[in-house]
């Protein structure tokens, strides 16, 4: 992997709990509208950071997978939406014009396996990567890659909160 830049950062995640720290200080800190990319293999935490994301935004009530309806929409309180997307289960970005996001104007979009729908998504603001350690360690690795002036902004106002536990630049 080549020198972290600017517009990447990385983090440990050694338990659900940061996981969760994550997804709120992203809340926080990335700015609407966004289009983030969630990207990881079953059972990276990507549902789980979107839930904490969009609780963090003001969310009540269930916040669903959308691993069999694709799509969830969630109105936030100051009146704009979000959209969570799992879009494991299409073929081509084809098949999203079935979803009738065509007139979506949400201010975020929380989109898990959007290689799935490579053609017709909106380009990402940010691409959030969850794996395994590489030295087999509990919990996770995110690397955080801003695609956008408003993705860079957003992480580089990320807090080095303990409960995140960054990894230094090297």
């Amino acid at each position: 992997m080549s020198a972290l830049t600017s517009s990447t950062r990385r983090f440990a995640l050694p338990d659900p709990e940061a996981t969760d720290a994550l997804g709120r200080a992203l809340a926080r800190n990335v700015a609407a509208p966004a289009v983030v990319y969630l990207h990881g293999d079953l059972g990276a935490g990507k549902s789980s950071l979107a839930r904490a994301w969009l609780r963090a935004l003001g969310v009540r009530g269930a916040i669903r997978s959308p691993t069999y309806t694709l799509v969830e929409r969630y109105a936030l309180p100051d009146g704009v939406e979000a959209l969570h997307l799992d879009l494991y289960r299409i073929g081509s970005g084809g098949e999203l014009e079935f979803l009738g996001l065509d007139d979506a104007s949400a201010a975020l979009w929380l989109v898990e396996w959007p290689e799935r729908g490579a053609g017709g998504l909106p380009p990402a603001d940010l691409h959030v990567r969850l794996a395994l350690p590489a030295d087999g360690a509990n919990g996770r690795v995110c690397v955080l890659d801003a695609e956008s002036a408003a993705g860079r902004d957003g992480i580089s106002r990320l807090p080095s909160e303990a409960a995140l536990h960054p990894f230094a630049d090297a």
